[in-house]
């Protein structure tokens, strides 16, 4: 006997459409605070507390795809964000030319904001970019600087960073959200207290990482 099709084969235009806003209701949940995080640290706009912060914005904010990084096992960094990655992080990334003690400085501020972060230091990743290291920081690295992943160029690229940087003479702690953007700059001259104020209201406002 012959099959019979009904009209009711596959979903209905009114199904369509009810999942349509399903699909846009789960979105904005899971990435309204972050989209509303991030427009409130570039402009301020309905900030209750008065927050300013102590780092320097990254205006426009630049993807982490121009940096053109990748991990020890070879993975481009920009597969760690985007909207698709349930397990994105934010990160703070130190970059430098050559590792000097302000390199260093940065490296030891890096690790001890993570650490005051307290029940909140597994949702910020810390990494370095760095174009050589003394041998003497080589060497305290597994011991030190352990959890800090290292990433290189992929070869044949060079990392295009943002214009406000000057790695040759100056090193950086990069700030980027879970959706890649590098947002923030912080240099030596920031305080860990600073980078914990804006770490604290940055990850009280968003859920996201």
């Amino acid at each position: 006997m012959a099959k019979q099709v009904s009209d009711q084969d596959g979903p209905t235009p009114e199904q369509v459409r009810r999942g349509r806003r399903t699909a846009m209701l789960l979105f904005a949940l899971g990435f309204g605070p972050m989209i509303f995080a991030t427009i409130m640290f570039y402009t301020g706009w309905l900030n209750p507390a008065g927050h300013t912060n102590n780092g320097t914005l990254i205006q426009p904010p630049v993807p982490v795809a121009n940096f053109h990084l990748e991990t020890a096992s070879g993975q481009p960094l920009a597969e760690r964000f985007g909207p698709d990655q349930s397990k994105a992080r934010w990160m703070l990334m130190v970059v430098a030319a050559d590792c000097d003690s302000k390199c260093e400085q940065l490296l030891y501020l890096t690790r001890q904001v993570n650490i005051a972060l307290g029940k909140n230091a597994n949702r910020v990743a810390r990494a370095a970019a760095l174009g050589s290291l003394p041998a003497d920081l080589e060497a305290r690295w597994s011991d030190e600087y352990r959890l800090m992943e290292r990433l290189t160029p992929v070869e044949g690229r060079s990392p295009a960073w943002p214009a406000a940087l000057d790695l040759e003479s100056e090193p950086s702690i990069l700030l980027i959200d879970p959706f890649g953007n590098a947002m923030m700059r912080y240099g030596a001259d920031n305080t860990g207290k600073e980078m914990l104020k804006d770490l604290k209201h940055l990850l009280k406002l968003s859920q996201i990482g």
